[in-house]
């Protein structure tokens, strides 16, 4: 318990994360952009096909594509402007690229695609999403994995669920399944939602005595999904409209978590299935897990990163 509050007392400490950025801001950006044929050649050192993959899919402009006339230079991009960490993680990719390079940004929970190419967190999956191309941000919030130690086969026979309870698909699930011997639920918000469901935030460790989590969407895709699939419990969803740097869009149903119906309506029969079959729930927990691992190399990250935002100004004419 002791490591556990050091852990959650760094995660909360922003100083180090600040500290980093605001030296990044001072180092002088010629530096980087030398630097970044080198980063660039380290293709090299991975299966590139896989590489070029992700890159196509969080970048899918085609050659000659017009940016529009909201793009700003580079040496212009809002860094500090709220919400910090979009900024941040975005200069710390921008600063390998001539600061006179345009770009359209769009920072926060976006659920749209733009008219114009945009460098943005989240997109729709279907449709037409090109001119929404992804970067890896707000990455210290979304991109946390855990290492689970407690088998599957040694935690609750349940669903565990805590989230604030803003939307209506959200309050909807509550009113379906609050109270359900085979659900622990609760809202950690204490405006909105219902009086009754309120109860206090749980650790993630707390989580991870459960089989089951639920990772119901908030305004765009679900925060807790990237830990999860990272533990040895497995996520409970209906199928994702939403993606961000994890490719949402490419999770399979009932190989990579377990879909439930969008009104939320088989949710019991799809429990009670796994609990009983022990052994396809164990091999979703691995394939998850599988599928986690891609983004666990921080060196091929950045070589991704680099390369989506090498392709959108080569793609833009610029």
């Amino acid at each position: 318990m002791a490591l556990e509050r050091i852990g959650r007392a760094l995660r909360k400490n922003k100083l180090p994360y600040y500290a980093l950025n605001l030296l990044r801001q001072l180092l002088p950006r010629a530096l980087h952009q030398k630097r970044l044929h080198h980063k660039l050649q380290s293709i090299k050192h991975y299966n590139k096909a896989e590489v070029l993959d992700r890159v196509n899919y969080y970048n899918k402009l085609t050659e000659n594509t017009a940016l529009g006339a909201e793009a700003v230079v580079l040496k212009d991009m809002p860094v500090f402007k709220s919400p910090k960490a979009y900024g941040f993680d975005t200069f710390e990719y921008t600063r390998y690229f001539k600061e006179t390079l345009k770009a359209c940004f769009l920072f926060g929970d976006v659920i749209h695609v733009p008219e114009v190419p945009t460098l943005q967190k989240s997109r729709p999956i279907n449709g037409n999403n090109a001119n929404a191309i992804l970067l890896k941000l707000d990455k210290k919030r979304h991109f946390v994995f855990v290492k689970d130690g407690k088998p599957f086969n040694a935690k609750k026979d349940m669903l565990i669920g805590r989230s604030a309870v803003n939307q209506p698909h959200r309050v909807k699930f509550m009113e379906m399944y609050f109270g359900n011997t085979l659900c622990n639920l609760g809202q950690v918000n204490t405006n909105g939602g219902r009086a009754e469901w309120i109860k206090p935030k749980l650790s993630i460790s707390a989580h991870l005595n459960y089989k089951f989590i639920l990772s119901l969407e908030g305004y765009d895709v679900a925060t807790n999904l990237k830990w999860i699939m990272s533990s040895n419990s497995i996520a409970v969803m209906p199928k994702p409209t939403y993606e961000t740097w994890f490719m949402e869009g490419r999770l399979m149903p009932n190989v990579h978590y377990i879909e439930i119906k969008a009104d939320y309506s088989d949710l019991e029969d799809r429990l009670k299935y796994y609990i009983a079959h022990p052994h396809e729930a164990e091999a979703i927990v691995k394939n998850a897990n599988v599928y986690v691992k891609q983004f666990q190399n921080k060196q091929k990250e950045d070589l991704i990163s680099l390369m989506v935002l090498q392709k959108y100004f080569d793609c833009t004419r610029q």
